[in-house]
């Protein structure tokens, strides 16, 4: 089932980072174990934490337009990069006109801390 708004981008509700458990889950299965490598596989490019890092440091959403020069890619992998992100659950896109612009999907980055938590399997 996909979710779709007025603005932004069909973006499924089963995106990896709405499946993924805790690394320091008790029972962390195959699907989980699946899920949770497809997200960390997204954020495997170094352009891709680089995208998410200047979005995430923005208050309001970033035109794509105003990525490619501090990435220094071009538009087309720009936007394959975005699209991966925006799969994943991570960035939210809307299209304003002919400009596309992204946010920080923000329980995404939630999960994605959840995700990573280790505290409690090793600090506590």
């Amino acid at each position: 089932m996909s979710v779709v708004s007025e603005h932004s981008v069909t973006v499924s509700e089963h995106s990896h980072i709405a499946c993924c458990a805790p690394i320091a889950a008790a029972a962390f299965g195959a699907e989980e174990a699946a899920a949770t490598a497809r997200l960390f596989a997204t954020l495997a490019d170094p352009a891709r934490v680089r995208i998410v890092n200047l979005v995430a440091t923005r208050h309001e959403p970033v035109c794509a337009c105003e990525l490619y020069a501090p990435l220094g890619l071009a538009q087309p992998t720009v936007s394959h990069h975005l699209k991966k992100l925006v799969e994943a659950g991570l960035l939210v896109r809307e299209q304003r006109g002919r400009f596309a612009y992204f946010s920080l999907d923000r329980s995404a980055a939630e999960r994605l801390a959840a995700v990573t938590d280790l505290r409690a399997a090793c600090c506590a």
